[in-house]
């Protein structure tokens, strides 16, 4: 039973009722539910996240967006709902006008593409999954603990128009992680593995005995790691640290609502050249298997690619209805809700920063004096200004051409203008990695978003965490 197709005559038949009042009006029903298996010393854990279903109705008045919300997918709590809004669309004085950009059309059905669904699996396998790699890990000499995680998040959205459209999209998202811990006199480092994408029971099979085992050694590496050197030098960036630089240094400021709040420090640069001609970055809702892909976005825009950076010079930001008709461009599918009960804002899916046709090797004797960033664990976002900050667990020294000396929790940072002037090469696409992650608009309204890139050889400061 597909509780949201089931509802779907009850909102049409609520949409239709709106249907003679405005120019238009939309409605985007929501069913979502998750799941998580944790394992590390002391416990074993297995828990559902709460259920959330319902659907919000979005009517243009004239002058702006008026919504409402039905907190289930009941005929009667969705009549509500419909009522609430025609109130507020009668003490409008300017409903006829038509809305902000062009309206969606046609039909469209998007499921995640898998041989095993994930809901699929019994809550005993995914256990028994973990605790596989919980025991690899602890067979290494020297291991403390191990966090050993799988989950999911499974997320169906129907989008109704009065324009014609009707969009169903059910999406599977998987993400499994391990965390090996190390001790010794009371100095504890770790390394992880993570991994995640939309599809089924096949990205459980992404974590290998052999990378566990690496990683514990990584974790026993980092305790006879050396304090991080200070200052400004050559940087190489790995898979990871190249993707979230995309998204949380340059994606942020490429959200076009920023640009018309004046709140972008990439505002007057579109058109110019920022980089190399070896740099490109995209934003692509369509990436296959991408932890941020999207079938449509929550204004019915299917999510495509969009390059934001084309060889060095700045194309493209990203758009809703709003913002495209202000800009005179097209809607990019990038309007997002968190889930039914949040705003709609401009947000990416997929960010990264294309392949080049660099070797790693080539790279690292490129940069002959510098260090390697490796595992990164966060950025900061700073749209306005265009700073950057990132901070990753895992470094290691570029000495003559040659890695070297290892560090631990090293944080790199500078203006990103600067950095993107001075990148000197980008990995090949054997290098290239998808990472899974949260995003939040100001720190709320938390979604999926996914970040990738290769090896990004460039200049920035750098110190300890």
């Amino acid at each position: 039973m597909n509780e949201l197709l089931d509802a779907e005559g009850t909102l049409e038949r609520a949409l239709a009722r709106l249907d003679p009042k405005v120019t238009y009006a939309d409605a985007l029903a929501e069913c979502a539910s998750g799941f998580r298996v944790r394992l590390e010393k002391s416990m074993t854990g297995a828990s559902p996240s709460p259920d959330m279903k319902g659907v919000v109705f979005r009517a243009w008045t004239g002058s702006r967006w008026a919504e409402t919300v039905a907190r289930s997918l009941d005929a009667v709590d969705v009549g509500h709902a419909v009522d609430a809004l025609q109130r507020e669309l009668e003490s409008s004085p300017s409903r006829g006008s038509a809305p902000p950009g062009p309206s969606p059309t046609g039909r469209s059905d998007g499921r995640t593409k898998t041989t095993r669904p994930i809901v699929e699996v019994p809550v005993e396998e995914l256990i028994e999954t973990a605790r596989g790699w919980f025991d690899v890990a602890m067979a290494v000499p020297g291991i403390s603990n191990t966090f050993a995680n799988a989950s999911y998040l499974s997320n169906d959205r129907l989008f109704l128009a009065n324009s014609g459209a009707r969009r169903y999209q059910s999406i599977q998202r998987v993400s499994v992680s391990v965390v090996p811990f190390a001790l010794d006199a009371g100095r504890v480092e770790y390394d992880a593995i993570v991994e995640g994408a939309t599809g089924g029971a096949e990205v459980l099979g992404k974590i290998s005995e052999e990378r566990v085992r690496g990683a514990a050694q990584g974790a026993l590496e980092l305790l006879q790691a050396k304090a991080a050197p200070t200052g400004k030098m050559t940087v190489l960036l790995d898979p990871s640290t190249a993707g979230t630089f995309a998204h949380e240094s340059f994606g942020h400021g490429t959200e076009a609502d920023q640009l018309l709040r004046e709140r972008s420090y990439l505002k007057p640069l579109l058109g110019k050249v920022l980089g190399p001609e070896s740099l490109t970055l995209v934003d692509d809702g369509s990436y296959p298997s991408g932890w941020g892909s999207i079938f449509f976005d929550d204004e019915g825009t299917p999510g495509r690619r969009n390059v934001l950076v084309d060889r060095g010079r700045f194309e493209e930001v990203l758009h809703d209805r709003e913002t495209a008709l202000e800009l005179r461009r097209s809607p990019g599918g990038n309007a997002r809700r968190a889930d039914f009960l949040s705003r709609t804002f401009v947000r990416m899916t997929n960010t990264f920063v294309e392949p080049g046709d660099w070797g790693l090797g080539e790279l690292v004797r490129e940069a002959r004096d510098g260090i390697l960033l490796e595992r990164c664990t966060s950025g900061i976002e700073d749209p306005l200004g265009g700073q950057m900050q990132l901070k990753v667990k895992r470094a290691r020294r570029i000495e003559h051409g040659e890695l070297t000396t290892p560090y631990s929790s090293m944080a790199l940072s500078g203006r990103v203008l600067d950095f993107l002037r001075s990148i000197r090469g980008v990995g090949r696409k054997e290098y290239f990695e998808m990472s899974p992650g949260f995003c939040g608009k100001g720190h709320t309204d938390i979604l999926p978003a996914g970040t990738g890139g290769s090896y990004l050889l460039s200049e920035a400061v750098v110190g300890p965490a």
